[in-house]
């Protein structure tokens, strides 16, 4: 007899999902079972830990553009999901979480891991999340939980009762009050804005003598265009950091991040622009966008809730990307003049100079930003990247290079730390004839990143292309909290918070079967990554880096130097983090 449970792993199947991330329990026993039986072609990937089980099915969607799908048991399983469902929600990606609930007789009753489920997950999932109650229910629990996702491109749950998981599956409901019939078909858009509108939005592009483009991860499949856009326009483009893969990076009018973790050309192009293109982007700090009446804006964004969020725009034009800017196009002007364009690349070219100049500064023992300048040169052309937050996401955001075929990510909205190990492994499951990279500060990597490395170590085996490189750049210490101590609050380290336990990762890695090479010496950072990208099995390079090497960021204000010489005074490390900066300074 066909249970509930097996009509959700096919309907699941019919819908296209081939993976689900999750681990198992008691309240969750019946889709297992399902899972189990199945001969329609799903995969079960059981990671370490829920939570990174949804930021596996988190960066699955990033890095295919399906749904992600993961499950968890009722109680602790469900509330362990809740960081890598944020993850989706705040970056906008379509994950649906299948999560198990004691009996519906014993709701009510404070039963052993009875949690209230549809409270708890009704803020992270509040597109959809309904708790189901009769097998008639599923179907259209499922094929909306699945719809909603892909169209709001939100997180949305369904909660399973254990004992309907075991009801008998009913297909199709009756035709008769009360009952609801969904189903699968393919969904048509209007994705372009209208012809008086687009009209509009290159009048205020056309009159601008000095453009300025912003992408974003919502420009991710329109990189072609943006290219066109920017060529027409005379304009330089800076990168949030979603949007890091929309261009390359050694097109010389590409300024690269933006932001705290910015570059100084990005700094320059929307402080001194008159016209701002804003395209797939929340970029969510305004201090680094244009002044406000300074620019003339005009902004493209899939979700017209988007519009208007972070900088006054004249035009806010809703459609897709790609397809709004190839409407655009036709309608653009290309600008003769090119001194603003000229004075982008000089700026462009200048910081790839400092930047090389930076990475090659003495620490002690290794400069944390000379790993990602000697990663850039050395990356196989379809490499897929992802990156943790902390420190890492500074040198990732600046000093890699990013050409065309290549995928990268990292936690944007939320910023959590824990991501990239799990970010990696979903890639190189979605992806497995493709070198895959992970950039993971020790911090990160003693959250979740340790724990995966033992999923990684079950799994490589089956993957076509085995590389997956794990870089740790290793200093014992929580280095961006300890940097923003410093600049924003004027406080010393906190050497209780702030200071790691000592690990030793490559070490590790050795232990679980895969390759571990250990870096102390700045003349071994360049070998080791080619060691690493030539490795029959995946490899953790662990490279000791000197906690004292600052992040500058591309602006700083009066009030930061006074709050950052004030700490360093009272800092037991302040002579080592000063004699660092002058060294970065210098070097600039």
């Amino acid at each position: 007899m066909d249970t509930v449970s097996d009509f959700i792993v096919r309907r699941l199947a019919q819908w296209g999902i081939r993976r689900v991330f999750g681990y198992p329990g008691d309240g969750i026993n019946g889709m297992m079972a399902a899972l189990g039986r199945d001969d329609h072609g799903i995969e079960f990937v059981q990671p370490r830990h829920e939570e990174a089980a949804a930021f596996m099915a988190c960066a699955h969607a990033k890095f295919t553009g399906q749904a992600g799908v993961c499950l968890a048991t009722s109680g602790p399983g469900a509330i362990h999901l809740l960081n890598g469902l944020y993850d989706a929600k705040l970056d906008h990606q379509p994950v649906v979480a299948i999560v198990g609930q004691q009996a519906r007789s014993s709701l009510g009753g404070d039963y052993q891991q009875e949690v209230d489920l549809v409270s708890l997950f009704k803020d992270v999932a509040h597109d959809f999340v309904q708790q189901a109650a009769d097998a008639t229910q599923v179907r259209h629990l499922i094929d909306r939980a699945l719809r909603i996702a892909l169209e709001r491109r939100a997180v949305t749950c369904v909660i399973l009762p254990n004992d309907v998981q075991e009801l008998p599956a009913v297909e199709s409901p009756p035709r008769e009050h009360g009952t609801v019939r969904t189903g699968i078909g393919v969904t048509s858009h209007a994705a372009v804005p209208n012809r008086q509108a687009l009209e509009n939005a290159a009048d205020i592009l056309n009159r601008g003598e000095r453009v300025a483009m912003l992408v974003g991860a919502g420009a991710l499949g329109a990189g072609a265009e943006v290219r066109e856009v920017a060529e027409l326009l005379g304009a330089g483009v800076a990168k949030a950091l979603l949007g890091k893969g929309v261009v390359p990076d050694d097109l010389p009018y590409v300024t690269g991040a933006i932001g705290l973790v910015g570059t100084q050309p990005s700094w320059h192009l929307m402080n001194e622009c008159d016209t701002l293109l804003l395209v797939g982007t929340s970029f969510p700090y305004g201090e680094f966008l244009p002044p406000e009446g300074q620019a003339r804006a005009v902004q493209i964004d899939v979700d017209g809730r988007n519009l208007n969020l972070r900088y006054p725009v004249e035009v806010g034009l809703v459609g897709d990307s790609r397809m709004t800017l190839s409407a655009l196009i036709p309608l653009l002007q290309r600008k003769e003049a090119r001194k603003w364009r000229d004075q982008i690349e000089g700026r462009v070219a200048r910081w790839w100079s400092t930047l090389e100049a930076r990475a090659q500064v003495a620490a002690k023992p290794v400069n944390p930003q000379l790993p990602f300048w000697e990663l850039s040169s050395r990356l196989p052309d379809d490499s897929i990247i992802a990156c943790d937050s902390g420190s890492a996401a500074n040198w990732y955001a600046r000093d890699v290079k990013l050409r065309p075929g290549m995928m990268a990510s990292l936690s944007g909205g939320l910023a959590t730390m824990g991501c990239a190990v799990p970010y990696a492994l979903a890639a190189k499951l979605a992806h497995p004839h493709r070198p895959v990279i992970a950039l993971v500060g020790d911090g990160a990597m003693q959250m979740n990143g340790i724990n995966e490395l033992i999923t990684i170590a079950d799994r490589w085996k089956q993957w076509q292309d085995p590389r997956l490189v794990v870089l740790v750049l290793n200093n014992g210490d929580l280095n961006l909290v300890t940097w923003e101590q410093r600049a924003t609050s004027g406080s010393p380290r906190y050497e209780a918070s702030q200071w790691l336990p000592a690990f030793p990762y490559a070490a590790y890695g050795r232990l679980l079967g895969l390759e571990g090479i250990q870096v102390d010496k700045p003349a071994e950072v360049g070998p080791a990554w080619d060691q690493a990208l030539r490795a029959d099995r995946p490899v953790v390079l662990e490279v000791r880096v000197d906690p004292e090497m600052p992040p500058l960021p591309p602006h700083v204000e009066f009030k930061q130097v006074k709050a950052y010489l004030r700490a360093l005074q009272a800092d037991a490390k302040g002579g080592e983090a000063m004699r660092a900066t002058l060294k970065q300074w210098w070097a600039s």
